[in-house]
């Protein structure tokens, strides 16, 4: 049992990578790119929708919410630019660029989410 959860988590990592490639790949629509933004973002974050210290529903939505963030995700990328990826995917990663790329999407969709919740409770107190 142990064996099959690590390698599910190792496929798991690769596709966040593999969705990373893509969110920069060009011929990637833009409503995947956004999609791709805010699952590679929960996945990345340290803060979680439901905290991990809530008896099963903390880990249910790691369990739950990311595996469909990915799935969803890979499903609006096109299918050559998608293997394209992954091929990439699997090679050892070298580039500084996907780390801090990774730190600035995480910080961005946060500030965007921030700036919309910042933005609806503002039009109701004015």
């Amino acid at each position: 049992m142990r064996g099959w959860i690590a390698k599910r988590a190792t496929e798991l990592k690769r596709e966040i990578v593999t969705l990373f490639y893509a969110y920069r790949h060009p011929e990637v629509p833009w409503y995947s790119k956004l999609l791709i933004m805010l699952t590679v973002a929960y996945a990345l974050s340290p803060l979680d929708l439901i905290p991990d210290f809530i008896p099963v529903l903390g880990l249910l939505d790691d369990l739950v919410i990311l595996p469909l963030g990915i799935l969803l995700s890979i499903r609006t990328i096109p299918k050559e630019i998608l293997e394209e990826c992954r091929q990439r995917a699997r090679e050892p990663v070298k580039d500084l660029r996907l780390r801090r790329t990774g730190l600035a999407l995480v910080l961005g969709t946060w500030l965007l989410i921030l700036a919309i919740i910042a933005v609806i409770i503002l039009r109701r107190v004015l």
